[in-house]
């Protein structure tokens, strides 16, 4: 009797965990929207290619920040991330301090691992986090206080993986005598997802894999390279992309795979990297702020679509992917909404315009120590607000100078200011948008 009340259990659960399904989030490092070869990039990447004939391509997809730790907060929380006083990347504590900012995500914030633990997931984060930890910020919360079962860390978190480096940095030519080579921290990334995936067969899983690649410095080879940026770039780029086909090789049918950047390339190799879009990672230009996205999960995705039209964020990933697992979303606010239907290839249509930060201090910013890097390349240093609302974005600093108003749907690389000659729009957006700006903690 015992033997048969254990084999319907077990039966019980296996099945129970193969109705949910899988969920993997690859965010890949400062990936721009000209990186992807299926979204027009000179490199070939068949593999990320591959999964977007398999699902599906969004065109206009934006992350929630033009640099990493903001970005990866908006992704996390479902809301934008200068709510969580994180409009920069985390560093030291003065430094923090002197860009107005925590030293860590607080715990308390919604967080997607731990909606789906609750729902019986196991929960992993793999890769770089750079939400808090690292440098001397030595009290940042554990992977599990925001509901992960593992932690795998980069430096830049309160638990490194030893084998990515315990105290050095992914940028340093030196390493310790556990770590992997810069070349192999990919490979290293895609292991451990497997590993767990294996591990944990018996329940649906949930796996943030953040990869530190297509970030520099590019060192495709462990031994020194002397040849120029682009080529070590595209090396590094076509090992990303080979990783990601192992990876989905070897991952149950049932796994819905979202895969986009964390924002916009550095540098952009002539704009080559941002296909033309003004704008690159520091900049709340469409260079900086929109990547690629590409969603993937059988007999629901459906195959080889491309959406150039539904406006969709990384913040709504929270509200969304819950909605697709059949799960309880947060009952926090939420910055985010619903756009499940999208990826079901149906019509989905935003009922509330997209907000972004991008600094506290614009007017010095050449003062403030390690505080918001800025693009150095001529046209794309952007206001630091802007909101997008339909096919209307509009781009002004705190202080209500330097108004910037285009239409995307005609001027996708924002080469007119309509300010002057739509001024209605203008002045509703930028109300809008500084009325949010100040309302910000």
């Amino acid at each position: 009797m015992r033997l048969l009340f254990l084999s319907l259990f077990f039966g019980t659960l296996s099945a129970w965990a193969a109705e949910k399904p899988n969920v993997v989030f690859i965010f890949v490092d400062d990936m721009g929207w000209g990186d992807v070869s299926c979204f027009g990039g000179l490199v070939p990447t068949p593999h990320m290619d591959r999964l977007a004939k398999e699902g599906m391509q969004f065109r206009q997809f934006y992350v929630a920040s033009p640099i990493c730790s903001a970005s990866r907060c908006g992704a996390l929380t479902g809301q934008f991330p200068a709510r969580w006083h994180i409009t920069s990347y985390l560093q030291t504590k003065a430094g923090n301090r002197e860009c107005e900012q925590a030293d860590y995500l607080d715990p308390k914030a919604p967080s997607l691992p731990r909606a789906f633990k609750a729902a019986g997931y196991a929960t992993a984060h793999i890769g770089k986090w750079h939400l808090g930890g690292g440098r001397d910020v030595t009290d940042a919360p554990k992977f599990a206080a925001y509901g992960y079962d593992l932690g795998l860390g980069t430096y830049e978190s309160p638990e490194p993986a030893a084998a990515l480096g315990l105290k050095t940095t992914p940028w340093e030519i030196k390493r310790e005598p556990q770590q992997v080579p810069r070349h192999e921290r990919t490979r290293w990334m895609v292991d451990e997802t497997l590993k767990f995936m294996q591990q944990h067969s018996a329940q649906p899983r949930f796996v943030n894999l953040w990869f530190d690649d297509v970030h520099t410095p590019y060192r495709p080879v462990d031994a020194k390279d002397e040849r120029g940026l682009p080529a070590k770039y595209r090396d590094v780029l076509v090992e990303t992309d080979r990783q990601i086909g192992r990876l989905i090789d070897s991952l149950p049918p049932n796994t819905l795979i979202v895969l986009c950047g964390d924002n916009g390339p550095e540098p952009t190799l002539e704009h080559t990297r941002t296909k033309g879009l003004r704008g690159m990672k520091w900049s709340l230009y469409e260079g900086g702020i929109r990547t690629p996205l590409i969603v993937h999960l059988p007999g629901t995705v459906p195959a080889g679509a491309v959406n150039d039209t539904t406006v969709i964020s990384s913040v709504d990933f929270m509200p969304t992917l819950c909605a697709l697992a059949q799960i309880k979303a947060p009952a926090a606010d939420q910055d985010g909404e619903d756009m499940s239907a999208a990826l079901r290839g149906e019509k989905a249509v935003r009922s509330k315009p997209l907000l972004w930060e991008y600094g506290r201090k614009p007017g010095v910013a050449g003062k403030v120590k390690n505080g918001f890097p800025y693009p150095k390349e001529p046209d794309s240093k952007s206001p630091n607000v802007a909101i997008r609302d339909g096919d209307w974005k509009l781009l002004v600093n705190a202080d209500g100078t330097q108004t910037e108003l285009y239409h995307l749907g005609q001027d996708p690389h924002e080469t007119t200011n309509l300010a002057e000659t739509e001024k209605e729009t203008a002045h509703r957006l930028k109300t809008a948008a500084l009325h949010w700006r100040k309302a910000l903690p």
